[in-house]
């Protein structure tokens, strides 16, 4: 039986490091958060994104996610609030482009604070995390063995340490980026590109989530 239950936490971390390596809204922000702000930004919003998915974690093992996935208003609610919110991130990107112009002084700071917020709250709008942990966790979890809701909160923390991992090698390696992009022209491009792909990304979420 143990053999078993190994086996189904391997496949269940494959399964998760598949589902992460998926680019979604997550990845997009990170990586652009982290190649236009640098390391501290990116990192606080891991932490944020990681207590997102801790949440819908916790949710799943009191069974409100099934309430979610199960109401077509509350899943649009959550769908077009993610899409409404991207779509603010890269008009206010857009926005402040100006700031970044050869005779400015380069790219105000985003606080660690306000990148974790934002991190959290793409998260917490992203209604593919619920559907994860309606869809795909369940069949991991092994009844004859226990409390399912101590299951579902372990694979979920399994779950979270995986995409964690997978987020904070996106932010290291954008990061390294972000030193060659120094110069404000460089800056400014770079702004500009990252403000069109995040409305592309809400656009493709859009249509990418639609039921």
């Amino acid at each position: 039986m143990s053999d078993v239950f190994s086996g189904s936490l391997a496949a269940f971390a494959l399964t998760s490091l598949v589902i992460e390596m998926t680019p979604g809204p997550n990845m997009a922000y990170l990586a652009a958060l982290s190649l236009s702000q640098g390391i501290r930004a990116g990192l606080a919003a891991v932490v944020g994104v990681a207590l997102g998915l801790s949440v819908f974690g916790a949710v799943a093992a009191l069974g409100l996610s099934a309430v979610i996935d199960n109401s077509p208003l509350l899943y649009e609610v959550l769908r077009w609030g993610g899409v409404v919110y991207l779509l603010w991130l890269a008009w206010e990107a857009w926005a402040k482009e100006a700031e970044t112009a050869p005779e400015k002084a380069g790219d105000p700071d985003v606080h660690p604070a306000l990148a974790f917020r934002r991190g959290l709250i793409t998260n917490l709008l992203n209604p593919k995390a619920a559907v994860f942990y309606v869809a795909v966790l369940p069949d991991f979890v092994q009844p004859d063995r226990g409390s399912v809701a101590m299951q579902t909160l372990a694979l979920s923390a399994l779950y979270v340490g995986i995409a964690t991992l997978v987020h904070l090698v996106i932010v290291l390696l954008a990061s390294r980026l972000h030193k060659v992009v120094q110069t404000p022209d460089k800056r400014r491009t770079i702004r500009r590109v990252l403000a069109v792909a995040l409305a592309a990304i809400a656009v493709w979420f859009a249509f990418s989530t639609a039921r």
